[in-house]
């Protein structure tokens, strides 16, 4: 078998590492071997931080729509369930939206949600 020295695609493959850590604190940035345990760091992180990102904005989305439902009487949990009910489908994402831009708007959908939400059951006469 011939013999393999790879001078071209080692170099090449560990100048795109260490550019993959320009920026890094110290030798994270200079030496390939920290370089490479801060890169596989880094993308670990990125790949949990995607996933964060999408719970942090919808927990953010449901405190706004829960704020600006209590301003028009009701709970966050009565008006997505009579919006349910209303058969409104519309997203906790233009919700938030809805509740910030346009707060008069909002406060019709919330009325909407209060009139379509069955009446609650009393545990005694039932």
């Amino acid at each position: 078998m011939p013999r393999v020295k790879r001078g071209n695609v080692r170099r090449a493959k560990r100048k795109k590492l260490l550019a993959r850590a320009k920026g890094f604190y110290q030798t994270k940035s200079k030496l390939y071997r920290s370089a490479k345990e801060s890169v596989d760091t880094a993308l670990k992180y990125a790949f949990v931080g995607r996933r964060r990102k999408k719970r942090d904005f919808r927990r953010l989305w449901v405190v706004r729509i829960n704020a600006a439902a209590r301003e028009n009487g009701l709970t966050y949990g009565q008006l997505i369930s009579g919006l349910k009910a209303a058969g409104n489908p519309i997203d906790r994402k233009q919700l938030a939206e809805l509740a910030i831009a346009s707060p008069a708007a909002f406060a019709h959908l919330a009325r909407t949600a209060a009139d379509a939400r069955p009446a609650p059951v009393d545990p005694a006469q039932a």
